[in-house]
């Protein structure tokens, strides 16, 4: 059996992977186009700038109620992922052109994020269980290169606001848009069902409560839960992290929108480093000490504010960027190693539902410490999760 996986892993095109790769990062570049022009959003639309967190969380509680949705009616696992994969990516890019239109009110503007993210839970997701049928070896590495497209695709609108910052700030969410067509389209074309998908042929409604019965799949999942407390809230509150120490520093004139790139992106690197790492140290061990170091970035991070040297400030924040990213497709691929075949699209969904859920709590909570607390502290309480994380991957019995 193994041998005969081996020999039809071998036999997959080359290109599969870079393809998937390429339609991650256009159609994840919707996550963060709100928040690439939110300056200009609060100035057209005369938002108060608290509403950073509000519209950052739209996406998110999207995403959660969509993953929920095709998880609940396993909709990766029924039908074709790659169909799922460009029908999500097309309804995706309509909602988040939406955003241009003049006249809104702050509520249209939340419910056409909140769109958005619904239907990136038929991208994300649906792109790992796509990776998952084609590549039953070596899956960490996959992941580790897919999860890195989308960290890339996750700051580029921050490049794309400072490469256009001469032009209609509109560019950007056309150029997303479109992206995002694209991907849906080099998916449906070019990548069809993988060879290891086992296809589910009916609703299971007790799928969802069987998987946490496997101790294995809880440790995976719970160390996830704990990373995605910190990673999300760190993205969102990039830029504001950016901007309170040029307010600390006035000398420094850090350029917020291409340092909040460089800082995010980074991260994929991170996810290709950790994705080669886990061949030779194992994942559990690898997930375990990338997520020991996030946890230090976090408990440091208010020495960094004072440090005086802009350079070792944006060092230290492109070590925690890479960090804090790079043991998430080690959990994802935890997750589907200890899931059975016909539920590693729902077992994955799900999953993301849960942790995205969780980000919204963790970015609300910063929004809401920050009236009160001197904000160079209030980032140490996202230590919480990787704590969390820790005791939890050493607790459950999760396989390597």
């Amino acid at each position: 059996m193994i041998h005969a996986q081996q020999s039809l892993t071998e036999r997959i095109p080359k290109k599969i992977l870079p393809l998937i790769i390429i339609s991650q990062f256009c159609c994840t570049s919707l996550w963060f186009a709100g928040n690439g022009v939110m300056d200009e959003l609060i100035r057209v639309y005369n938002l108060d700038p608290s509403v950073l967190s509000f519209l950052t969380s739209s996406v998110q509680f999207g995403f959660i109620i969509g993953t929920f949705v095709f998880a609940l009616f396993t909709i990766a696992d029924r039908y074709s992922p790659s169909k799922v994969f460009m029908i999500s990516a097309v309804l995706a890019a309509i909602f988040n052109l939406g955003i241009v239109l003049k006249g809104q009110s702050l509520t249209v503007l939340l419910l056409l994020r909140f769109s958005t993210g619904f239907f990136l839970a038929g991208i994300y997701p649906v792109g790992m269980k796509i990776a998952a049928d084609y590549y039953n070896t070596g899956l960490g590495k996959a992941l580790g290169l897919l999860v890195g497209a989308l960290v890339l695709g996750t700051a580029f609108p921050h490049l794309l606001s400072n490469i256009t910052q001469h032009l209609p700030w509109e560019t950007v969410i056309y150029a997303t848009s479109l992206l995002s067509l694209f991907g849906g389209l080099i998916i449906l074309i070019f990548v069809p069902n993988g060879p290891f998908r086992k296809h589910s042929i009916k609703i299971d409604l007790t799928a969802l409560t069987k998987l946490f019965k496997n101790q294995d799949f809880k440790g995976a999942a719970y160390g996830y839960f704990g990373h995605m407390w910190e990673l999300y809230a760190f993205w969102a509150f990039t830029p504001i992290m950016i901007k309170t120490y040029n307010g600390l520093h006035p000398e420094a004139h850090l350029d917020i929108a291409l340092y909040s790139f460089l800082i995010i992106g980074m991260g994929s690197l991170g996810c290709i480093i950790s994705g080669w790492l886990s061949g030779s140290k194992g994942l559990k061990p690898s997930a375990y000490f990338i997520l020991l170091v996030s946890a230090v970035c976090c408990v440091l991070s208010p020495l960094s504010f004072y440090v005086n040297s802009s350079l070792l400030f944006i060092l230290f924040m492109v070590v925690w960027g890479m960090f804090v990213v790079a043991d998430s497709p080690l959990f994802s691929t935890l997750v589907a190693n200890n899931t059975a075949s016909h539920a590693k699209g729902s077992a994955l969904t799900i999953v993301n539902c849960i942790g995205y859920a969780i980000t919204i709590v963790s970015i609300q909570t910063l929004g809401f410490l920050q009236t009160f607390i001197n904000p160079t502290y209030v980032y140490v309480t996202l230590a919480i999760g990787p704590i969390l994380g820790l005791i939890a991957l050493r607790t459950k019995g999760t396989k390597a």
